[in-house]
């Protein structure tokens, strides 16, 4: 991004923080800006309807690639809150989400979980891997921290924000033990998924399901002609009935795995697309992290069992 943009948006979000402590839409609400539509969906459990809140990136974007629009700015510069996943997520928006930082309460919703419980990677420049979203018991973290920021904000009505959070984490934890029950019902020799990058790492450890990617933690990261091949023989050799593509990035990468395997004379079935760095089209189940998660492991157990 343009350094004098950058410059333009801190002096814009300094006159705004100056001029006023909170910035209220014409019905009064409270204005929210989050990066990611499963923030969106967790801020939304918690504020109901008496907050506005509004995602930077909808349906099939990938953060790891976003970069804010002029646009994305005006909504950041005028929001009383920002909320972003962290942990090197959203990348190529880390230097305007830090000047943001300066002058207003700018939360990353990893920053609640205990580092132990982090998966650190080597490849990824030995940080932690960002999608914690999938592990239902480290997104309850998420929901916590978020509650944290929204309570420390708007006082008032910590009541009606707690109740709200409190009924979503009963939900949480009924999502949680209800995908290790799904999961178990794979044979366990054909518990594998094997994807387009590396997103479900904290899904395999929460729910004992061995992932794979093709590519590393980031869309960034680009694989070889090796990397295809190492992963048509794991295929090959183990009989993986199925590999799935990824609704955020491109089927390129998956469908090369598929051909190497075909030419080796292992026909393996592409099980259908995942919901890895973004959620589905609004007002559909996939729309909601709790209709993501069960649309993405339906989808694993039925390719898989």
């Amino acid at each position: 991004m343009d350094c004098r943009l950058i410059f333009a948006l801190l002096a814009a979000a300094l006159f705004t923080g100056c001029s006023s402590s909170k910035t209220e839409d014409k019905t009064g609400r409270l204005n929210i800006v989050v990066t990611t539509g499963m923030i969106e969906d967790a801020v939304k459990n918690v504020v109901g309807d008496s907050v506005q809140v509004t995602a930077l990136m909808g349906p099939g974007v990938d953060p790891h690639l976003y970069k804010a629009t002029q646009g994305d700015l005006k909504k950041l510069t005028q929001a009383d809150l920002i909320f972003y996943n962290g942990l090197h997520l959203e990348g190529k928006m880390g230097e305007v989400l830090e000047k943001l930082g300066r002058v207003k309460p700018v939360i990353a919703v990893a920053e609640g979980i205990d580092n132990s419980l982090l998966r650190i990677v080597p490849e990824f420049n030995d940080s932690a891997d960002p999608h914690i979203w999938f592990d239902v018991s480290l997104w309850k973290e998420a929901v916590k921290t978020i509650l944290s920021g929204i309570t420390e904000l708007d006082g008032k009505n910590n009541g009606y924000y707690n109740a709200n959070a409190e009924n979503y984490l009963v939900q949480l934890d009924s999502l949680h033990r209800w995908v290790k029950s799904q999961i178990l019902t794979i044979p366990e020799q054909q518990r594998t998924l094997i994807t387009a990058h590396d997103a479900f790492g904290y899904f395999g450890e929460a729910y004992h399901i061995d992932v794979r990617g093709l590519q590393g933690i980031s869309t960034l990261s680009e694989y070889g002609l090796r990397d295809v091949s190492d992963l048509v023989n794991y295929i090959t050799k183990n009989k993986i009935k199925a590999v799935f593509v990824e609704t955020s990035v491109s089927e390129k990468a998956i469908n090369a795995v598929v051909q190497g395997c075909r030419d080796k004379g292992f026909e393996v079935q592409i099980g259908g697309n995942l919901y890895s760095d973004a959620m589905g089209e609004s007002n559909t189940p996939e729309g909601t992290y709790l209709g993501m998660v069960r649309t993405n492991v339906n989808t694993i157990v039925n390719a898989l069992k």
